[in-house]
């Protein structure tokens, strides 16, 4: 932990920062850049780069159980587990869910995957890094679904080269007007079946594309961080720096400056406001070792705890002046929670016997949105997209009998064919009653409220998943797969993408925050994770988590210089 000097005593400074993950370390990073005292709070446990990375460099073979967790364990994972491989190699990483529990009242469809410590999930996410369009920006407006997004592509643009200059992202230019480019690292490269596979599929489909997915695995040097090895052991964090995480890339800028205090083990309780002055004042801390509550004041407030912890928080933040939560005024603190659809398809490849691929790259390939782009379906919304690739890994044992050196042996081989698999990623629309609000019963291990979470997936989700199956299995066939499975019958999963319950919006009676994140109604207090989106999109949100941090924060240093902060 890395502290500047009086830290320890000191209450009052120029910005705090609440939550240590993808935006939260960006906001950090940029306030402190720009000459300001900033405390950094973070709920969970200090993890410093790679020395608090404890299996990072474990060998597969030095796990007891194969890696898996134990028995007594899996219910500390079980939600978890639904959707997300919590194990023995990276549950360090994850939640204990019986000391952070959360409740669902409609279905247990939506799973949270959690990771309270320095850094938060972005020492766990799958680091897949794309800008949005104005195709996303616009829906709202065009199709009257929520409410019109108060940003469009031109304002975010610049921010995302910025953002992407800084932290790397391999990938290829395409010229798709609905997946704009970025500034690249060169690409992982597609192997064989792979490029078989995007020849078949383009020639078969005119408004179909198989590119390199898009990560932030760097593929060249940078800044002190060393490429990617292609070991796909992201989840246990990177030694090597080589994926963009608060720990590995913002968190040590920042910490250069001299002008950051990293506090770990304190939870943020409530937002403190100040009637008089109209601003808030302070955040209410509460110190999960010593279980003493503190105070500490700044003049800038950036809430990037991740979309449910940050509405939460704004919930619990009451007052005479906003009974119903911090910035409330509208009602819609807490609603509108979004993720994405996700739901897969696979198969065999035959032929390529000869062939196999060279190392464990940490990535695969994409076929980006083409629902509703130039023509409008007639069954739903918005679009989707599929991640996925080949390989012909030998995972498993798949009914060998025996141990010892022939089982190393036949595990050892390739597998007999390529195994093909794609999962698609839904936009899920954004609707008042997907809800999250403090639990009235249920309280976590601090004694504070629990989430309660009212979720469901409605008709456009459920037509567009049936949808992403049955092209998907099409898609397999003309790329000339075998044995292609799939259910397009199945309800989708969720991932770990929430947004939408603090949401952007020109208007402050329709929403919690203005063009640049600012609560309408508390100037000088900004939420730039998740919860901030006015719709989900179907494209991976985080790179836009970065740009817009970025950007509030450049806007919330010059009303602070202007003196209207």
């Amino acid at each position: 932990m890395f502290l500047s000097i009086d830290a320890a005593k000191a209450t009052t400074y120029d910005a705090i920062v609440i939550g240590s993950g993808i935006s939260g370390g960006w906001a950090a990073m940029e306030l402190c850049k720009k000459g300001l005292k900033v405390l950094l709070l973070e709920k969970g446990r200090d993890v410093e780069h790679v020395k608090d990375y404890p299996t990072a460099n474990k060998a597969p073979w030095e796990y007891k159980n194969g890696g898996k967790l134990r028995l007594d364990e899996e219910k500390f994972y079980a939600i978890q587990n639904k959707n997300y491989g919590v194990d023995d190699t990276n549950k360090h990483f994850y939640v204990n869910e019986l000391e952070s529990p959360y409740v669902q009242t409609k279905s247990d469809y939506f799973v949270w995957a959690r990771g309270n410590h320095v850094g938060g999930r972005s020492l766990t996410w799958g680091r897949q890094a794309y800008r949005w369009s104005d195709l996303d920006f616009e829906a709202n407006l065009k199709e009257g679904i929520g409410i019109d997004w108060p940003i469009r592509y031109k304002d975010i643009a610049p921010w995302y080269d910025y953002v992407e200059k800084f932290i790397g992202i391999s990938g290829k230019k395409e010229s798709l007007p609905q997946l704009p480019d970025s500034i690249f690292m060169p690409p992982f490269e597609m192997n064989c079946v792979e490029t078989a596979m995007k020849t078949k599929l383009e020639t078969a489909f005119s408004d179909r594309n198989l590119i390199h997915a898009r990560s932030t695995n760097i593929t060249e040097a940078k800044e002190g961080r060393a490429p990617c090895q292609a070991r796909n052991q992201c989840d246990q964090g990177c030694p090597f720096g080589a994926y963009f995480s608060s720990n590995a890339v913002t968190l040590p800028v920042a910490k250069a400056t001299g002008n950051l205090t990293l506090r770990p083990n304190s939870i943020a309780t409530k937002i403190i406001y100040d009637e008089a002055s109209q601003k808030a004042s302070s955040v209410e801390v509460l110190d999960t070792e010593t279980k003493q509550t503190i105070v500490f004041s700044a003049k800038i407030i950036f809430v990037n705890a991740s979309t449910i912890p940050s509405t939460m928080l704004l919930l619990n933040s009451t007052s005479n002046r906003f009974p119903n939560g911090l910035g409330n005024d509208s009602g819609q603190l807490g609603h509108h929670l979004m993720t994405h659809t996700k739901i897969g398809v696979n198969g065999k490849m035959e032929g390529f016997e000869d062939k196999y691929q060279y190392g464990r790259r940490p990535t695969g390939v994409y076929i980006p949105r083409f629902r509703n782009v130039n023509d409008k379906n007639p069954d739903f919304l918005r679009g989707y997209n599929y991640q996925g690739g080949a390989n012909r890994s030998r995972n498993s044992a798949g009914g060998f009998e025996g141990f010892g050196a022939g089982l190393k042996a036949f595990l050892s081989q390739p597998a007999d064919d390529w195994s093909v698999g794609f999962s698609g990623f839904g936009e899920q629309l954004p609707y008042f009653e997907n809800q999250v609000a403090l639990s009235k019963t249920i309280q976590d291990k601090w004694g504070l409220p629990a989430p309660e979470i009212a979720f469901v997936w409605k008709e456009n989700e459920l037509k567009m998943s049936k949808d992403m199956v049955l092209q998907g299995m099409e898609m397999l066939e003309k790329m000339g797969v075998k044995n292609i499975k799939g259910n397009p019958d199945a309800t989708p999963k969720s991932t770990v993408h929430e947004m939408g319950t603090a949401r952007m919006g020109h208007d402050a009676k329709t929403s919690v925050l203005n063009s640049f994140n600012q609560i309408h109604s508390v100037k000088n207090v900004f939420v730039t994770d998740g919860s901030a989106f006015a719709s989900s999109s179907s494209v991976n949100p985080s790179l836009s988590y970065m740009a817009l941090t970025a950007r509030a924060v450049d806007y919330a240093f010059s009303e602070l210089k202007k003196g209207n902060l």
